[in-house]
């Protein structure tokens, strides 16, 4: 039952009193765990002049997701996409064919590179053409992933299953004891939420709460419902990412054991932290270390959010993997006290603040328009930005190119897992974070990078602002670059 007093406000739902929705889910020792988790394969590759060339075709498939036979999107096949992987300074080109019936893109989700090579709004790919963005990898290891980001369209398209992991590769983390054998002890995990018809098909309607975002009954796994992975080694790592439209994930085992965090967004963390809880809102990633004992089983779930915020589900209880401990595991090393040493930006090289406000659909009270560029930061600049959600509800906040620290939460130090780089980071109702970045190598005074709330529906409806990088003394271009151009 929902409470009298809806009333709406610059085009998002505000509650003017309390709203009682149907119970959360709770799936919590009812899931079959009957269905190996599938493990995206790696993606083939060859290597021409030093540069290193992926093949990506984007396709129509058929998925099964636990009611026969589900239309769906994937990337070199029916569903999801394969794990790219290449390593720091390598060149890399990747040729993006969409064989689809309507134009999308293809976005490289926490990459440092040129705005051009983005894969944002402003280089979406025609059906049938084929766009080919290169670029050097310049940043450290870690675990990103790509995902489409046509205006408008974000969200359908990530939600039919286009979306993969990118993962970089380094000599210092190839230097340290860490499970690493891909599909082995190195697993992905690709956490997406589904609602579906009674024939299969998907259902994207996001329903009376359409404003908040679409949030699924059905949760599946590297498109697996109900999976089980079967472990060999004393220790797995799993790579974690929030590849859902709409909810938080508040990651726990279902014994309560802790686990080992040794990653964030942009790579590793200075030091392993041990947790029992670690939430990731959408587009977050994570990498957590589980030691098992010989033929245990654990269940890893998500747990009531730390907002509580009920309409992206964050009152749900829901089992996603169960992993299953051999009776027999080969040894793993122990993790080691230090992992890297993260280079702290100091708040007194800021050069300035930048203060952006979230609220209904809109980022400092404008909506999104394309042909706009919100503001010009000057490469080599050290900035701070204080981003405060005013809604009553989640969102959260994602700076294409850079990766950024989190200075302060509402004014206080930000908790251990905070404490990595970052490019997405969650902000709850009425709070305000404080973040400190740098824009480095890559200059264009007329084709921006994004900024937004990566809750997939609050950004199609206008929760996104642009921003180019310039050179010292440089004016950003009166129009933005492309800004009605594709690939076609």
């Amino acid at each position: 039952m929902v409470a009298a007093g809806l009333v709406a406000a610059g085009g998002f739902v505000a509650l003017a009193a309390r709203v009682w929705l149907t119970a959360p889910i709770d799936t919590t020792g009812d899931v079959d765990f009957d269905r190996p988790l599938a493990i995206p394969p790696l993606a083939s590759s060859t290597v021409v002049d030093g540069e290193r060339i992926f093949d990506l075709r984007l396709q129509e498939g058929v998925a099964d997701f636990g009611r026969g036979r589900t239309p769906t999107w994937g990337v070199n096949g029916d569903y999801l996409g394969p794990t790219l992987r290449a390593e720091r300074g390598e060149r890399v080109r990747i040729r993006v064919r969409n064989d689809l019936g309507e134009d999308t893109s293809l976005h490289w989700h926490g990459m440092h590179l040129p705005a051009a090579m983005d894969g944002g709004p402003h280089q979406p790919v025609g059906a049938g053409a084929t766009w080919t963005p290169h670029w050097r990898i310049d940043q450290t290891a870690a675990t990103l992933w790509y995902h489409p980001h046509l205006h408008g369209k974000t969200a359908a398209h990530v939600y039919r299953g286009l979306a993969g992991l990118f993962v970089l590769d380094d000599a210092k983390e190839r230097s340290l004891p860490l499970p690493r054998s891909y599909g082995v002890d190195d697993i992905p995990v690709i956490l997406q939420d589904k609602k579906l018809h009674d024939d299969g098909s998907l259902d994207e309607d996001a329903g009376l709460f359409r404003s908040a975002g679409l949030t699924g009954d059905t949760v599946v796994v590297n498109g697996t419902v109900g999976p089980y992975l079967d472990v060999s080694t004393e220790a797995v790592r799993l790579r974690v990412v929030n590849a859902s439209n709409t909810r938080p994930y508040s990651l726990r085992f279902d014994d309560g054991s802790s686990f080992a965090m040794i990653a964030s967004d942009g790579g590793l963390l200075d030091a392993p932290i041990f947790l029992t809880r670690l939430q990731l809102s959408v587009g977050e990633r994570a990498e957590i270390v589980v030691a098992l004992d010989p033929g245990e089983r654990r269940v890893l779930r998500s747990g009531p959010s730390d907002s509580g915020d009920r309409l992206a589900g964050g009152g749900d209880r829901l089992d996603l993997l169960e992993l299953r401990a051999a009776d027999e595991l080969r040894p793993a090393p122990a993790l080691p006290a230090a992992l890297t040493e993260q280079p702290a930006l100091a708040e007194d090289e800021a050069v300035r603040t930048r203060t952006f406000d979230l609220a209904g659909f809109s980022i400092n009270g404008r909506t999104m328009d394309l042909g706009r560029i919100d503001h010009a930061s000057t490469v080599g600049d050290t900035e701070i930005w204080e981003v405060t959600n005013a809604d009553g509800g989640s969102h959260n906040f994602h700076v294409h190119d850079v990766q950024f620290q989190v200075l302060a939460v509402d004014g206080e130090p930000p908790p251990p897992e905070l404490a990595g780089q970052k490019d997405t980071v969650w902000i709850r109702p009425k709070e305000t974070v404080r973040l400190i970045m740098r824009f480095e190598g890559y200059t264009s005074p007329g084709t921006p990078y994004m900024f937004h709330c990566h809750t997939l529906r609050h950004e199609d409806l206008g929760m996104m602002g642009q921003f180019v990088v310039v050179e010292p003394g440089q004016a950003p271009d009166d129009h933005v670059a492309g800004s009605a151009a594709g690939h076609h």
